[in-house]
């Protein structure tokens, strides 16, 4: 039982070192959709035409698709922000359950 939690203890390690990289690209990735999502909008924006309000719609439909990226990459950092929640409290559940058993066995 003991070499179970052990090992299920650095199998959780591994994949929250690997959910720590994969959360760092993924929000770099956001950051890049947001940059393209800004300068599209701006660009459209200046180079549109007629009031305010108008050019900002034109705007914001030009960059849609960019927009669109943007929120999936964004859905993408909290997908994985959520799943090394999850192996951190597997992580914390096998801790507890190791220390039971060490107190038990001296039991």
């Amino acid at each position: 039982m003991i070499s179970e939690i052990v090992q299920e203890l650095a199998e959780l390690t591994a994949q929250n070192k690997k959910g720590v990289e994969a959360l760092y690209e993924a929000e770099t990735d956001l950051a890049r959709a947001e940059s393209d999502l800004d300068k599209a909008e701006a660009g459209a924006f200046i180079s549109g035409s007629g009031s305010v309000a108008e050019r900002q719609a034109h705007a914001k439909i030009a960059a849609a698709d960019l927009r669109f990226e943007r929120d999936l990459a964004k859905a993408k950092v909290n997908r994985i922000r959520q799943k090394l929640r999850v192996i951190e409290s597997a992580l914390m559940a096998q801790a507890t359950m190791s220390k039971l058993l060490q107190a038990e066995m001296k039991l």
